[in-house]
């Protein structure tokens, strides 16, 4: 079915990671011979080094290395055996520590990654339910995954929003024993923190809350004993929530603790945890080294180091504060986010901050949400107060320079994050004298013959088609089919058209091209709320019409000026019409067009193919057999030539009231059986100005009475058709009766019917649209897969789907 698939979204990250490794931003080898936690090595360029997140920098201490150097002397390089059997010797000695250091004992494994796939799947039981806050780590997503195979209910929260929490808490108050609450205590991308304080209110009023943090960013600079940020809040732990924290990272050794109050859980785990029972435990060295920084946690030195840490922290926010940088989500953690909105301004940032010798990492998708990139800054104890102030004055020169070169500006910036709009000199990305732009609101403002020669023969989108759009859905009383539409043409001084589209703005589900499961999961809550999960977007073209929306004179010098004039126009537009989501659609593959989208904010996601019929030049039923595979000859010749004479076929320019009524109930019997592409239905009245349009007719079939049809109602099939420019024949829309028997192939009749009318009208092109591109391949049709390039606020509603059942 038209459906995307997950290996679309790794093929996209692949293609984002990918330009970013192409700019010299990622998949970096450090070059030292010896490091020291301040500078790094890259290119044989030395660097001042905010990226760690190792915020004390324990890890060069002498104490860890002379642990870890003992411990591979005395017992080897690792020690085979699986945890559950025998620990080496080094094992008891931490525990005895972390239990020390957080009051009751803990579990280590091997990481945190290893530790959340032994720990969710046990602590969480088949009656209980999962909500997951939408940023939390993606370990922790990807262990939840291992709990829909037992149809335990996992859903998502937006960030923060303890509305959306209580809501979802309630909703499964009734089915769920227990409710896991999965977040991190310092997020990893913003380094802002949970609210913890709300969730302990919460916890009281709902005694089903459990709270699970992933507290890997927030150990050893907060807490006492170096415990972490959410313990510092707590103090003591209740039973109801778990915490996990991390011997590597800011701890300086390697491994994971998770932490909980529960005895008979903390056993459970122990005794079954998957990774715990068959993964090798941590080598000698890594537990030696831990032991040791255990050891500092438990001594007041802890407590020095922070504070240390904590007056570095302070300084930088004291002189970030004084520039107009925009900082994402100021706070006193080590973490910084630096808004770029754009990937290409993040990674011209990136390289400008590494010539003048600072080293930090780009924060990209699907990390942040594509159009939330930026440069994410990490202080620890071994950056210098000099090395500080000199990142702050190299951000404040080269923010400018990497906004001004990649046609970016502060208020861009400011609107994509949503934060204080920042006043600065609108900046062109041509000389205006070098492209015109028209804009409108409707196609009557426009020239009939300049669009139909760019972009007319296509679908539903010639110039007599749109007018038809516009009074169907343009100020429509339905809320879900009430489009606004917005046209461009850009031309060179000559008047030679360089770039022709259109776009539309409404609701679209975000469901449209999940898989089916979701969507029937998404439709049952839809019954009492219909714009549940549903977003305001700015699309090109419309959910009504499929194929080139977007005219391009690659062979112009200015073409790709106009594509980038383009692009920033429809990101105004958007932002002025407060749309959630940005798309570009139905493009064929091109590369410069990828690098030129992705540059701008956008990924890039494979759509449903569409189907044409290019051949329809045939005069005769054996002729057209000849156009067809030797397969698809022997399907049609027994399974639908044959059954042409069952029906009567009736080809309408209009039709009667009592058929329009007949003719949306077959409509509707379709859109509710098929969400391969799930959109909202058509209004009754879409249909009825279908009929008084001159360019629609419509094909019907009714089902001769025979003993075996004799309970079919009358009208069983119809296919609503667009009839473009005399060049394209568009079966736009259907209707089927599926009380039909399924030996006489409806839909594959209707399909034909529509064939042979095209033919008959000597149209020289069938526009058969997406779906079902199984069933139109074997009638001739070619499949042509096509692609679209999508900006959204945020990532929620992506992943919030893949929180769900999809049997």
């Amino acid at each position: 079915m038209a459906k995307i698939k997950h290996n679309n979204f790794i093929d996209t990250v692949d293609e984002m990671l990918s330009a970013a490794k192409n700019e010299g931003a990622i998949h970096l080898y450090a070059e030292d011979k010896i490091l020291s936690g301040r500078t790094i090595q890259i290119n044989a360029k030395e660097m001042f080094h905010f990226a760690t997140t190792s915020y004390l920098g324990l890890e060069y201490d002498h104490r860890l290395k002379a642990a870890a150097i003992s411990a591979i002397t005395k017992y080897g390089t690792q020690f085979p055996l699986s945890k559950t059997y025998i620990s080496h010797p080094l094992y008891h000695e931490l525990e005895n520590k972390i239990e020390a250091m957080y009051g009751v004992p803990g579990i280590v494994t091997k990481n945190s990654t290893l530790g959340h796939f032994a720990v969710i799947p046990t602590a969480i039981r088949d009656e209980d339910g999962v909500l997951l806050d939408h940023q939390v780590h993606w370990s922790v997503q990807n262990a939840c995954q291992l709990l829909k195979l037992r149809e335990i209910p996992v859903e998502m929260i937006r960030h923060n929003n303890l509305q959306m929490l209580e809501e979802k808490i309630k909703e499964l108050s009734s089915k769920c024993k227990k409710i896991w609450y999965m977040a991190d205590g310092v997020y990893s991308m913003f380094g802002d923190y949970a609210p913890i304080k709300d969730l302990l209110q919460l916890c009281k009023k709902y005694a089903q809350l459990q709270l699970y943090f992933d507290d890997v960013h927030g150990m050893s600079w907060k807490g006492k004993n170096g415990t972490g940020y959410v313990l510092d809040i707590l103090k003591e732990l209740p039973e109801n929530i778990m915490i996990v924290g991390t011997l590597s990272k800011t701890f300086g050794a390697s491994g994971a603790v998770f932490i909980t109050s529960d005895t008979k859980l903390r056993e459970r785990i122990k005794n079954f945890g998957g990774p715990l029972t068959f993964s090798a435990q941590l080598e000698p060295a890594s537990v030696a080294a831990a032991s040791a920084s255990a050891d500092i946690h438990l001594s007041p030195e802890i407590i020095i180091l922070q504070d240390e840490l904590a007056q570095k922290i302070t300084y930088f926010n004291s002189i970030i504060k004084a520039t107009s940088l925009p900082m994402i989500a100021p706070n006193s953690s080590p973490v910084f986010f630096l808004g770029t909105a754009m990937p290409l301004t993040a990674y011209r940032l990136v390289q400008r901050l590494f010539n003048e010798g600072y080293f930090v990492n780009p924060g990209l998708y699907p990390a942040v949400p594509v159009k939330n990139s930026g440069i994410r800054i990490t202080v620890s104890r071994n950056n210098q107060e000099e090395d500080i102030k000199g990142l702050v004055q190299a951000l404040e020169y080269h923010f400018p320079k990497a906004l001004e070169e990649t046609s970016n500006t502060m208020n861009k910036v400011s609107m994509a994050f949503g934060i204080s709009k920042i006043t600065q000199k609108k900046e062109k990305l041509v000389p205006q004298s070098s492209l015109n732009l028209q804009y409108e609101t409707s196609i009557k403002q426009l020239d009939r013959a300049t669009w139909n020669t760019l972009l007319g023969g296509q679908s539903i989108f010639d110039w007599d088609g749109l007018c038809f759009l516009e009074d169907a859905f343009k100020n429509s009383a339905d809320p879900k089919n009430n489009w606004s539409f917005h046209y461009y043409i850009i031309s060179d001084n000559n008047n030679v058209p360089l770039l022709a589209t259109f776009f539309t703005f409404g609701l679209w589900k975000d469901d449209m091209l999940a898989p089916e499961s979701v969507s029937l999961q998404l439709e049952e809550k839809r019954i009492r709320n219909p714009f549940y999960l549903t977003s305001k977007v700015l699309g090109m073209g419309s959910l009504f019409t499929e194929g080139n929306h977007c005219y391009i004179n690659k062979a112009h010098p200015l073409s790709k000026d106009a594509v980038e004039l383009l692009s920033e126009q429809v990101e105004m537009l958007n932002q002025n019409l407060n749309a959630d989501m940005l798309v570009l659609r139905d493009f064929d593959e091109d590369v410069e067009l990828n690098r030129m989208f992705h540059n701008h904010g956008f990924i890039k996601i494979n759509m449903p193919e569409t189907c044409i019929i290019q051949n329809v030049s045939w005069n005769t039923i054996e002729e057209f057999t000849s156009t067809l595979s030797a397969r698809s000859k022997k399907h049609f010749t027994k399974e639908i030539l044959p059954f042409e004479k069952a029906f009567d076929i009736t080809i309408k320019e209009q039709l009667t009231p009592n058929e329009i009524i007949q003719g949306y109930q077959l409509y509707k019997n379709v859109k509710n059986n098929n969400y391969a592409v799930n959109t909202f239905t058509h209004s009754i009245d879409v249909f009825e100005k279908m009929t008084t349009n001159p360019h629609w007719e419509f094909i019907l079939l009714h089902l001769k009475n025979t003993e075996e049809t004799q309970n079919v109602s009358p009208l069983v099939g119809i296919l609503f058709c667009y009839k473009n420019l005399d060049q394209t024949y568009v079966p736009s829309l259907i209707g089927m009766d599926y009380a039909v028997p399924k030996k006489f192939s409806l839909y594959r009749q209707l399909l034909f019917q529509g064939i042979k009318r095209a033919q008959e009208l000597s149209y020289k092109r069938i526009d058969f649209g997406i779906t079902a591109t199984f069933e139109k391949r074997k009638l001739g049709a070619k499949v042509i897969p096509k692609i679209a390039y999508i900006q959204a606020k945020d990532n929620f509603s992506m992943e919030f789907m893949g929180t769900l059942q999809t049997k």
